[in-house]
C-alpha cells in the first residue's frame, strides 16, 4: 500500500491524516497517510528505511528548512525561498516542492481588494518565508519579527503600539496558540489593534487562536490558515501524482 505522511516535530494539533486518508477513501484509493514525528531531522533516515511504500510528504514545524540538506532536488520556488513543505519521492530520491505559497496566496487574494501597504510577520521560519514570497509578489512591504536581530528585521520587544499602528496586516507563523499550548499568543500592544487591521494566524487548530481573539476584541477583521492547510494540501496533492519524470524535470538538483 502507498504511503504518505507529516514529518514534524509535535503533531497532536493536525487534521492533515483525517484529511488525506478520508481523499483516498472517498475516491477509491488504497493508499494511508501516517503522522511521523520526529525529535530530530536525522530521524528522517529510519523513516525512509522502515517505510517502503512511502511515495510522499508534507513538513512542518520546525523541518521545512531542515529538511533541505537531504533532498535531490529542489523546484524553483522551494529553492528561492529556502523552505519546503511538500515532498515527492521517486526511488528512494528525495524531492522538495513548496505548496504553502499556493495556500497562502489563495488565503491572501480575496483581501488584497483592501488597501495593505504594508505588514508585519511574526516568526522567521519556513512558513514566514513562504508569506514573505507571496507578499512580495502582491507588492505588499513587510517586516518579520523574531527573537533574534540576526534572524528577524525586529524583535519583540521594539513592537510599540506605534509600529502596530503603522502595519496594517499582522500575520502570525510561530506556533504559539496552537493546541495544546492554546493559550500562548505572541506578545504585542493588543491595544493598538485598530477595525483597519486585518490579522492572519496560520494556526488552525484551534480555529480562534488567543492572538486571534486579542485582535477581533479590537474590531479588526479575523482569519485562520484552514483554507491555507486546504489549499497547500490539495497542491501536495497534485505533486503526488505527477508522473516521475514530471517531478525530475521540475526540480533543479541541489549542489553536491
Amino acid at each position: 500500500m502507498e504511503t504518505y505522511g507529516l514529518l514534524g516535530k509535535k503533531l497532536t494539533h493536525s487534521y492533515s491524516a483525517e484529511y488525506f486518508n478520508s481523499k483516498f477513501q472517498k475516491e477509491g484509493i488504497d493508499s494511508i497517510y501516517k503522522l511521523f514525528e520526529i525529535d530530530n531531522i536525522q530521524q528522517i533516515s529510519n523513516i525512509l528505511e522502515t517505510q517502503p511504500f512511502l511515495r510522499g510528504l508534507n513538513v512542518t514545524i520546525p523541518y521545512k528548512e531542515k529538511i533541505i540538506p537531504f533532498l535531490e532536488g529542489l523546484d524553483k520556488n522551494a529553492a528561492k525561498i529556502g523552505a519546503v513543505n511538500t515532498i515527492r519521492i521517486v526511488e528512494g530520491k528525495l524531492y522538495g516542492f513548496n505548496t504553502d505559497i499556493i495556500g497562502f496566496e489563495q488565503l491572501l487574494n480575496p483581501l488584497t481588494k483592501k488597501n495593505i501597504p504594508k505588514a508585519l510577520i511574526f516568526g522567521t521560519g519556513g512558513a514566514a518565508k513562504a508569506v514573505g514570497f507571496v507578499l512580495k509578489k502582491k507588492g505588499i512591504s513587510f517586516k518579520t519579527v523574531s527573537r533574534s536581530k540576526a534572524k528577524g528585521d525586529l524583535v519583540w520587544e521594539e513592537i510599540t503600539p506605534e509600529i502596530i499602528a503603522n502595519y496594517q496586516l499582522l500575520i502570525n507563523t510561530t506556533p504559539l496558540g496552537m493546541a495544546p499550548q492554546i493559550a500562548t499568543a505572541p506578545s504585542l500592544p493588543y491595544e493598538a489593534v485598530t477595525p483597519n487591521h486585518l490579522a492572519i494566524d496560520l494556526i488552525y487548530n484551534p480555529k480562534t487562536t488567543v492572538f486571534l481573539k486579542r485582535c477581533f476584541e479590537q474590531k479588526a477583521v479575523i482569519f485562520n490558515g484552514l483554507p491555507m492547510l486546504y489549499a497547500q494540501a490539495e497542491a501536495a496533492w497534485k505533486i503526488w501524482n505527477l508522473s516521475e519524470n514530471a517531478i525530475i524535470e521540475s526540480v533543479s538538483s541541489m549542489p553536491k
